[in-house]
């Protein structure tokens, strides 16, 4: 078993570890630094913005979802591809993790301007309280408020896996017609559900957090930097996606 492990597949088992164990006498100059990981993940998030405000606009200028469904495909297949490329490819991350973050942005463009149409407003609230938890998630982190320990990283590793096999498990019943309408609609029990996997992805976050640190400790390669930009970026797309779904179960009750 790895020494350090992370529910995020970007960052899994032992990625830091066999980068640093590559870089061999690396002068420091070129080691991954927390500065650099931050600074690599404002390009990614610009990255995002920028073509998720594409999508966003040509949606918004029709109202036609045929003018972006395209453009939506490629994103989410487009982005699960380049992903899985940067997550064999570590070394790759340099050129992979922007390509990630602009395929994404096609997709949460899209997605997000669908559910503006409907509940005006809660794109901007969604983006609000991606960020809002990113920052509250790092300042606990930083100051030591949440210790990650081993209990810690296993709990939320199963739990982050339970809800992967469940969705999963809900994309293959649906094909046959079989929905879980009590989890996916707007009662007590549907926002409950979507409250819990927002703190199993905010908690991820800290995860992520500490992953990062390691792989400073262990003075992995400088393209490491992008690596682990990439990691934060699978967690809070996830995260942004969960809130979204969570506020629109919260304006359909109204």
């Amino acid at each position: 078993m790895a020494l350090f492990k992370t529910s995020n597949p970007a960052l899994g088992s032992k990625a830091f570890q066999d980068a640093a164990g590559r870089a061999g006498a690396i002068d420091a100059a070129d080691r991954m630094t927390l500065n650099g990981t931050v600074n690599r993940t404002g390009i990614l998030l610009i990255c995002a913005f920028a073509t998720a405000a594409y999508t966003w606009r040509t949606f918004m200028q029709t109202h036609d979802p045929s003018d972006v469904s395209g453009l939506l495909m490629l994103g989410v297949f487009g982005g699960f591809i380049t992903a899985m490329v940067t997550i064999f490819k570590q070394n790759w991350a340099p050129i992979t993790a922007p390509i990630y973050a602009l395929l994404e942005g096609l997709f949460l463009g899209g997605i997000s301007a669908f559910f503006e149409q409907r509940y005006p407003g809660i794109a901007i609230q969604a983006v609000g309280l991606t960020f809002g938890v990113l920052l509250t998630m790092l300042v606990v982190y930083s100051t030591g408020l949440i210790r990650v320990t081993n209990k810690l990283r296993i709990g939320i590793i199963a739990a982050t896996g339970g809800i992967a096999l469940f969705y999963l498990l809900e994309m293959i019943l649906g094909f046959f017609g079989i929905h879980f309408v009590a989890i996916n609609g707007s009662s007590p029990i549907g926002i409950g559900f979507s409250l819990l996997v927002c703190a199993i992805a905010a908690l991820n976050l800290v995860l992520d957090f500490d992953f990062i640190e390691q792989g400073v400790n262990y003075g992995a390669p400088k393209y490491m930097e992008w690596y682990g930009a990439f990691g934060i970026m699978v967690t809070l797309v996830w995260l942004y996606l969960e809130i979204l779904r969570l506020l629109s179960k919260m304006r359909s009750r109204n």
